[in-house]
């Protein structure tokens, strides 16, 4: 069952430089997590990621993230309805998270939280 879309991530190069501007965008406040793999910023209960491999993983842009009960069943019923598999299941941080893409070459980004 989807909740809602609770995180956003961002692909970036320069994760220094990310981190800096999105800190300002955000009033100056500071990342919950600050990982050379990762940063995140939590704000009013939505996550806002910096991904510096998403561009790896084939993300073009913002990839919003859809919470989901059961991450593997729901992107069975969204492959059976015509979407593709962009990242596979992927354990990251003891969250379960894919991406999918729809007909349009969408990206729809699901998460199963710990």
């Amino acid at each position: 069952m989807t909740a809602a879309v609770k995180t956003v991530i961002y692909p970036v190069t320069d994760l220094r430089e990310a981190k800096a501007l999105y800190s300002g965008l955000l009033g100056g406040i500071q990342p919950v997590m600050d990982q050379a793999y990762y940063v995140q910023f939590n704000v009013d209960g939505t996550e806002i990621g910096l991904d510096p491999h998403g561009h790896s993983k084939g993300m073009t842009g913002p990839v919003s993230y859809w919470q989901v009960g059961d991450i593997k069943q729901t992107i069975s019923d969204l492959l059976a309805t015509g979407a593709k598999e962009q990242q596979a299941v992927t354990d990251f941080g003891g969250r379960l998270v894919a991406s999918v893409r729809d007909a349009d070459g969408n990206v729809i980004g699901l998460i199963q939280p710990a």
